[in-house]
């Protein structure tokens, strides 16, 4: 049950080490595979790894991520174009979707909520991001709003949680969600699916968490300073996405056997 229900996100440096980690997991049975946008990941490189992909890997899902702040480039139109090409090179080998983000520094005018209205006559739906996991009241409801529009352009075919640590502000978004998206999404003919991110905690993550938190991503202290109670509150999120027919996404390195088994192993008494 565990592998169906998984996604599993893999980052690589060069095209051989992207090879030998989708080899790991469809070794091990999994072939639902998320590709970012960040750090090298980018422009040409990520045209790269998509024709590489799709010319080798044709049995692998694999749902690309397209960052509007990584891939501007120049001007808005310069950008939209680039972006035009993109799916127009995603829909060649044959990818249904791509996770569509504004990015964590977002550029004025071309984020994903300008952007949808423009991309109508694209054959390919969109998955869009969701943080259930503001503070404050003003974040919280831009981040409704915005979600509420990118799902009426009827391009959304998934909505994309981020990774958090408060449990009661997650169950209180899905609420949300599911009485004003996902129970209406009848009306734009297509099922939105949610997709749960998930981060196996270490003491290694915890500590470089600490020096340099991740911008948008909300850990309490609490999680930060214990692995035991980080380890027990990622399997009650895994327990609460698992209820809500939200599918997880596994944005941890899982490329090696230690990896995939410390994957397995957070997550085993669920499976039994």
């Amino acid at each position: 049950m565990m592998k169906k229900e998984l996604r599993v996100e893999i980052s690589f440096k060069d095209l051989k080490q992207l090879k030998n980690k989708i080899d790991f997991l469809l070794n091990r049975n999994i072939y639902k595979i998320n590709i970012p946008c960040k750090g090298l990941i980018k422009k040409d490189f990520l045209l790269e790894a998509i024709k590489y992909i799709g010319t080798n890997y044709k049995e692998a899902e694999v749902i690309y991520h397209y960052s509007l702040f990584h891939q501007f480039s120049k001007d808005q139109n310069n950008s939209l174009n680039d972006l035009l090409k993109f799916i127009k090179l995603s829909r060649k080998y044959d990818n249904k979707e791509i996770l569509l983000v504004s990015g964590s520094r977002k550029k004025k005018n071309f984020e994903v909520t300008n952007i949808l209205d423009k991309l109508k006559e694209e054959d390919i739906k969109f998955g869009v991001a969701y943080n259930p996991y503001f503070i404050k009241d003003n974040d919280i409801s831009l981040e409704r709003n915005n979600l509420i529009k990118k799902v009426n352009s009827g391009l959304v075919n998934s909505i994309w949680l981020q990774f958090g640590s408060n449990l009661q502000a997650l169950k209180k978004e899905i609420k949300f969600i599911k009485k004003n998206i996902t129970d209406q999404s009848n009306n734009f003919n297509n099922e939105i699916k949610i997709y749960g991110s998930i981060l196996v905690p270490s003491k290694q993550f915890l500590a470089r968490f600490k020096f340099r938190p991740w911008k948008g991503v909300y850990l309490t202290q609490d999680f930060l300073n214990s692995l035991e109670y980080s380890k027990s509150i990622t399997k009650e999120i895994y327990k609460f996405y698992y209820k809500n027919d939200i599918i997880p996404l596994v944005e941890t390195e899982c490329s090696t056997i230690k990896q995939f088994n410390e994957v397995k192993n957070l997550f085993q008494d669920i499976f039994i």
